[in-house]
């Protein structure tokens, strides 16, 4: 098979991928629901696909925006800003002031107290929140076996279906009301919804608490809509 895409030499596409992560930068909410796209365009070659792409493509939000070649250059662009103006003196700064200790206490961190702590915050959004607030749905831990346990960390039995769960922790500052799925995630969740009918919620965590609990009306929709069908 012929592919397309390009490659960047060296460590270029860790800093360009790391940056653009960063500052959200190829979201659906500047460049669209780009996988949601190609599915409905179904090419037959890159240039029809290319073609589609610009005819068709909007940014998601509210006030969608039509997307062109000049706004992705635009992108590229503030891309290149925020590397050389903030990420890379931020890196310069911290490869300057790394030491042995702070690798050694990094990996024991990330593999003890992280994930204690991740567990910890996990069961109380489940067992303090949501099975608290809905007394008489199961929840259960996603079988680690299944494809898309890496993206939805509970299920919830509504009858024959199962709505996904994905807690997300956040801090006291975080905006994460503008937090947007991946791609691959949005691929994760609609191929849950596809095998076991229900809807992906994710939850987020504050200090074990759901900090978003709008989300507490859009699972209940859900489990009635699943409960009717």
């Amino acid at each position: 098979m012929k592919t397309y895409s390009m490659t960047f030499a060296g460590k270029k596409e860790f800093l360009l991928n790391h940056t653009c992560q960063l500052y959200q930068l190829t979201r659906p909410n500047k460049v669209g629901a780009v996988m949601n796209l190609i599915r409905q365009c179904q090419p037959s070659s890159i240039e029809e696909w290319e073609r589609w792409y610009f005819e068709n493509a909007v940014t998601e939000g509210k006030t969608p925006v039509r997307i062109s070649r000049e706004s992705l250059l635009e992108l590229g662009e503030r891309l290149y800003t925020k590397m050389t103006e903030l990420v890379i003196p931020q890196l310069q700064e911290a490869i300057n002031s790394l030491t042995r200790q702070d690798c050694i206490n990094y990996v024991y961190n990330l593999t003890i107290n992280r994930t204690f702590d991740g567990y910890q915050r996990e069961k109380s959004v489940v067992n303090d929140g949501l099975a608290k607030i809905f007394k008489d749905i199961a929840f259960e831990e996603s079988d680690p076996e299944l494809d898309h346990a890496g993206d939805i960390d509970y299920v919830a039995h509504v009858g024959d279906y199962q709505i996904g769960i994905q807690i997300k922790p956040v801090t006291a500052n975080a905006n994460f009301g503008g937090y947007s799925l991946t791609e691959r995630m949005k691929a994760s969740f609609e191929d849950f919804k596809e095998k076991y009918g229900g809807e992906v919620f994710v939850v987020f965590s504050l200090d074990g608490k759901i900090a978003n609990p709008e989300v507490i009306d859009e699972i209940t929709k859900e489990i009635e809509s699943l409960r009717n069908k």
